[in-house]
Parts: C-alpha cells; sequence; structure tokens
C-alpha cells in the first residue's frame, strides 16, 4: 500500500482536471478524479479507497454541488479535509462551506492547490479508512 495521500477530487470541466492532476501530482500526491458529485460520494461511501482529502468545484453538472459532496463527506468523516475550488461563488463560502475548510478562487497557481491541501492533511494527522 503506497504511502502518498490519496485526493479526491470533482471538478466536471476536463481541462481544469488535467491542470489539478497534474499539480497535485508534482505536490506529492495520488488523484481520483471525478465528474459529478454523485459519483464522488458513491466511491466515498463504498470506501472504493482510502481517500485523504477531498478537492472539488462548488458548482458542479448535476444535483449534487460542491458545497453538498462537502456536507456529505463530513457527514461520514467530521475531520475529512475539504479544499473547494470557484470562480464566481466565493463569497457563499461562509454560508454554504463546512468548518476548517479552504476556499480557492479561480484562477489560483498550481502552488496554492498543492499548500491547501498539505496545510489540511497536516491538520487533520493521519487517518484510518
Amino acid at each position: 500500500m503506497s504511502d502518498v495521500p490519496l485526493v479526491l477530487v470533482v471538478e466536471d470541466e476536463y481541462p481544469l482536471q488535467g491542470l489539478v492532476e497534474e499539480a497535485l501530482r508534482e505536490g506529492g500526491f495520488e488523484t481520483a478524479i471525478l465528474s459529478s458529485g454523485e459519483e464522488a460520494l458513491t466511491l466515498f461511501r463504498g470506501k472504493v479507497a482510502p481517500y485523504r482529502a477531498l478537492v472539488t468545484d462548488v458548482n458542479l453538472k448535476g444535483a449534487l454541488g460542491g458545497w453538498d459532496v462537502a456536507r456529505h463527506v463530513r457527514e461520514m468523516e467530521a475531520g475529512f479535509p475539504v479544499i473547494y475550488m470557484t470562480g464566481a461563488s466565493a463569497d457563499e463560502w461562509t454560508s454554504q462551506g463546512v468548518p476548517n475548510s479552504i476556499l480557492l478562487q479561480k484562477p489560483f497557481a498550481p502552488a496554492q492547490l498543492v499548500t491547501a491541501v498539505s496545510q489540511l492533511l497536516n491538520t487533520a494527522g493521519p487517518t484510518a479508512r
């Protein structure tokens, strides 16, 4: 089993999926990239893999947006690290976001994403899933 943290990424825009994946891999993380909140929750609930953090776009196609995905994940695992990405919904973070999360306003530098994930993982400590 790998000691490299696995980050669950939910982003429905394919060009951004590639940028996020590349940034996280270069930062020392493995990624599982999904395009829908529903799919992400199915995999998270099923404990398909030892996810260590969630990076989600706020505005997703489908019934569940990033706010919803993060709330459901936190219901299952209270301290789970959550990083939101958004281009237009940053003002909703205080009312919609989960506590102790980080919001990155698009466009952001790849290093900002790696720093945000690292910061939350260091705060959360090791988790057993």
